[in-house]
Order: C-alpha cells, then sequence, then structure tokens
C-alpha cells in the first residue's frame, strides 16, 4: 500500500517540479534580462536533488509494478530489491549532481 501512494505521489510532484523548472528555463532562454526568481528556483539544488530522487524511486517502483503484473507474486521481495536499487542508483547520481565541474 505505501508503493501505491508513493508513486502516485511522486507522479505529481514530478508534474510540478518538472512545471518549474520548464517555467524557469523558458524565462532564463527567451528574456533579455534574467528575472532573479527564475534563476533562483532553476538552480536551487535542493530542486534538483528531489527530481532526480523522485525520478529514480518512481521509475524503478513502476517497473515493479510492470513485473508483478507479468506474474511474479514475490512483492516483499521485489520491494526490498527495488528500493536498495533506487538507494544505491539515487546515491550514486547525487554524487555526480553534487561533484560535476561546470
Amino acid at each position: 500500500m505505501f508503493i501505491w501512494v508513493f508513486h502516485r505521489i511522486s507522479g505529481l510532484l514530478l508534474i510540478l517540479l518538472l512545471g518549474v523548472k520548464l517555467l524557469t528555463s523558458f524565462f532564463l532562454m527567451t528574456k533579455a534580462q534574467k528575472p532573479d526568481w527564475a534563476l533562483v528556483l532553476h538552480t536551487n539544488p535542493f530542486t534538483d536533488s528531489l527530481l532526480i530522487i523522485l525520478v529514480v524511486f518512481h521509475s524503478l517502483y513502476g517497473l515493479r509494478t510492470v513485473i508483478i503484473d507479468l506474474g511474479v507474486r514475490k512483492e516483499k521481495l521485489l520491494f526490498w530489491v527495488f528500493t536498495l536499487l533506487s538507494i544505491i542508483l539515487s546515491a550514486a547520481l547525487l554524487i555526480v549532481y553534487f561533484t560535476r565541474n561546470y
């Protein structure tokens, strides 16, 4: 039940965060004078970190749902496998994000 609720909430948050990213990038690319609010929102490390974590967890839990729909009935094992994979992949991507040099 937890994964079902988390998957729905993370989907809504992804729509919101990706909307903010697209809106701010539009303002940063088209205006001669860059608005400060768009620059702050677009380059915010908390928003980017949350976006990375939500994308990884949402996609892997969605893959878990597809595997269960195909007939695999080891739901607890799949939960722990995909949670561990999500944590490892999120940590690796966050390390890449925070150590980039550009």
